[in-house]
């Protein structure tokens, strides 16, 4: 049998999506999967059926993670109750984790029982060069080829024939050895990562201004200088959890609320997200104000779980900042203003025309979020 295929240079050789660089190459990997495709019609067939993810090697892999990950809560926990025994009463801004890894932060049922597992996440596959003899960890089958053999998770490293990633749920389990940044990370990804109900960044920069900061006048509106907050978010990205954040490391508060800003706006998806953003939308064009609530509570269910906690969280927290607003001057019109364009982004899919008046309602979604978190934001 005889195939002819025009061939394509742009620094490497290249037909179709795999690209070497040398001509040897490109022949070799295209003689093995001649080779496959005439040969191994069968096999491939049989390992399609065999594939069967509750039976996979892969499930058994990902049982172990989850028992890892489990034993590091609880040692996380015993530890973090050493010193905290004497105290009964646990700040508004703590939370717990009971040892199957469910999250109680005292703050509604949702909270009770929570599993950071269950947070459902897609694998993040891309195509990837595996050295070595690549097996795939659904099939347990190898996977041929001399480059671009398969595709690879990049949060969990998860390795999969391109028609067995088809059979895959959305359980990924991020791996910290993966995902090494904190900033412009997705946000389940981060939480499921870490294991925390929200990303540890809001935790500590939220506790660190309202221990200190809520009667700074202008807060969350005077921007701090952008080489400090730089230099925090490089704290953040070495140190993890262990950034200092005191008065003594960094003065001025609103460098810590320039870099919780920034957080949030490099998300790659926004806090409010692209698929609920014409719920909220919508909900603010009602004519009555209850049927706006109705909506938007609505809507907000709708929130991934990584997405409502970390809202919710944060929401609250700007209504303490409102009961200050005397001394701050940050009114929730204010916030609103200010946080529109940092939680929630125009996805592409919607026209431009008519901006104006579309950043008048995301500043409405987040003024009536701050005014009725109690009833919007208590599931």
């Amino acid at each position: 049998m005889t195939k002819n295929y025009r061939l394509y240079y742009d620094g490497k050789h290249y037909v179709g999506e795999k690209k070497f660089d040398t001509v040897q190459d490109l022949v070799t990997d295209g003689l093995i999967t001649l080779y496959l495709e005439a040969n191994a019609g069968e096999y491939i067939a049989k390992m399609c059926v065999q594939s069967r993810y509750e039976q996979s090697p892969y499930m058994t892999l990902n049982s172990y993670k989850r028992k890892l990950q489990n034993m590091r809560v609880v040692k996380r926990r015993s530890i973090s109750s050493q010193g905290s025994k004497s105290n009964s009463l646990k700040s508004a801004n703590e939370y717990d984790r009971s040892e199957d890894g469910s999250i109680n932060d005292g703050g509604g049922p949702i909270m009770a029982g929570l599993n950071v597992h269950r947070f459902e996440k897609p694998h993040n596959f891309k195509t990837h060069n595996f050295k070595g003899f690549p097996w795939c960890d659904l099939c347990g089958n190898f996977m041929w080829g001399i480059i671009a053999q398969g595709l690879k998770c990049e949060d969990c490293g998860f390795s999969a024939h391109r028609k067995c990633s088809e059979n895959i749920p959305n359980d990924c389990l991020p791996d910290l050895k993966y995902v090494k940044r904190v900033f412009g990370i997705d946000l389940t990804t981060l939480v499921k990562a870490h294991n925390t109900p929200r990303p540890f960044v809001v935790d500590l920069c939220v506790k660190e201004i309202e221990s200190r900061g809520l009667d700074a006048e202008g807060l969350y509106r005077v921007s701090g200088f952008s080489d400090e907050i730089e230099a925090v978010r490089m704290a953040f990205e070495k140190d993890g959890e262990n950034a200092d954040l005191s008065s003594t490391a960094c003065e001025d508060v609103h460098v810590i609320t320039g870099v919780l800003k920034l957080f949030f706006r490099l998300l790659p998806i926004p806090l409010i997200t692209y698929d609920t953003y014409p719920l909220f939308m919508n909900a603010v064009r009602k004519s009555t104000m209850e049927e706006k609530l109705d909506s938007i509570k609505e809507a907000v269910a709708k929130l991934p779980p990584a997405h409502y906690q970390t809202l919710k969280y944060l929401i609250q927290h700007l209504y303490r900042v409102t009961e200050k607003q005397k001394q701050n001057l940050m009114s929730i019109q204010n916030l609103g203003t200010v946080f529109c364009p940092t939680l929630m982004r125009t996805p592409d899919l919607i026209s431009q025309p008519g901006q104006l008046s579309a950043w008048h309602q995301e500043s409405l979604v987040i003024e009536l979020l701050i005014t009725h978190h109690r009833l919007l934001l208590d599931h």
